[in-house]
């Protein structure tokens, strides 16, 4: 491959990344996607409608991604979920915190950027506040606390992170079938749990739950398959084209929200280039803000009072420190981790709800005490 066959290639990885997330943001804001407003529709009204809409949407996911594993299409092991070793008190503790965050800021960082594409201006400062917390925990001085400290606490798995692949020998079968056997178990398991409700059938369940987990499966085949090239002409090693980690990447916000301000601010500089993620963090508020205008549902949003900015502030900063934490957010640890069947990323998705829970009892002292 020549040098401009490979910079042609890099430019339609990065279109097409594009064009997935604006589906998923499309798909969001048309059905109200959202795991905090799920968590709390749990919680607060003993509804499962939207929990069934993420669950599906895993199952979808997950299948998809195995599905392509087990065909060759893509590499499991040459993700970030894929690592031998298990960060679980990073997971536990950066996920309590960014579910305790995304309570305050009222949603993640896939569904702050959904209310971006819907005219909040309230979400945009949360984007920018938690991406500066992110950059400052990946780069910054949060990164030598968190280096020094939770990310010390872990164990080594010899056989990978992935749950399947670890059972495989005692199963007695290869690592490729064991988790194409877990993965339809799981995935359809998940469907047909989302399937029984009668109300999840009748409204936007069944695009939101087939929809949101097609995506991510797309953005594993268009980071591991269509950008994936065997021999660099250069380096002549194997590459995965536009991507942060160099590796197969598929949906998360926090990070890229951090790389989204870098390019931003940066912009003059020609070693600061587009990204997977970056494009993904356009492509969602693109699509959020299509949909919003077709549906005349675009309003310009802020906040409500003192107490109100200072919630979401806290709550950015919060998703922004944890989400790095943890390795992902409630996209990234868990639609995209999950799909993977990584044993971090489910430790990591029980600290979000944990860190949820909290956060609804802290809403709730915050309303009795005035």
């Amino acid at each position: 491959m020549e040098i401009a066959e490979l910079h042609s290639l890099q430019n339609t990885v990065l279109w097409a990344a594009f064009a997935v997330a604006a589906v998923f943001g499309f798909i969001a804001q048309r059905t109200h996607f959202c795991t905090m407003g799920a968590i709390s529709d749990v919680v607060n009204m003993g509804s499962w409608v939207r929990m069934r809409m993420w669950g599906m949407a895993v199952g979808v996911a997950m299948i998809g991604f195995h599905l392509m594993a087990w065909a060759g299409w893509i590499d499991p092991a040459m993700t970030i979920y894929a690592s031998g070793r298990i960060i679980w008190l990073s997971a536990l503790t950066g996920g309590a915190l960014f579910g305790f965050g995304m309570v305050l800021a009222s949603g993640c960082g896939s569904k702050t950027l959904v209310r971006i594409g819907g005219g909040s201006l309230k979400s945009l400062v949360v984007f920018f506040v938690m991406g500066l917390a992110a950059f400052a925990t990946m780069r910054g001085f949060m990164a030598v606390a968190r280096v020094n400290s939770v990310d010390k606490v872990a164990f080594d798995v010899e056989t990978g992170a992935s749950i399947p692949v670890a059972l495989a020998a005692s199963v007695g079968l290869s690592p490729e079938t064991a988790s194409l056997v877990m993965a339809l178990v799981v995935g359809l398991g998940l469907i047909a749990w989302a399937l029984a409700s009668a109300d999840f059938r009748t409204g936007h369940g069944l695009l939101a739950g087939v929809g949101i987990g097609a995506t991510i499966a797309a953005m594993w085949w268009v980071s591991g398959k269509l950008g994936f090239v065997p021999e660099h002409p250069e380096t002549l090693e194997s590459v995965y084209l536009a991507t942060n980690s160099s590796r197969m990447e598929a949906m998360t916000f926090t990070a890229p929200m951090a790389y989204t301000l870098d390019w931003l601010i940066y912009f003059s500089d020609t070693s600061k280039r587009l990204t997977l993620g970056v494009v993904s963090v356009f492509g969602v508020v693109a699509g959020a803000w299509v949909q919003a205008m077709l549906a005349r549902e675009f309003r310009w949003e802020g906040f409500r009072g003192t107490q109100d900015t200072a919630l979401h502030l806290a709550g950015a900063a919060c998703m922004g420190i944890g989400g790095v934490t943890a390795m992902g957010c409630t996209v990234g640890q868990g639609l995209s981790g999950l799909s993977t069947l990584g044993l971090t990323s489910v430790i990591a998705v029980a600290g979000i709800v944990l860190g949820a829970l909290g956060g609804f009892r802290f809403q709730m002292w915050l309303l009795e005490r005035a």
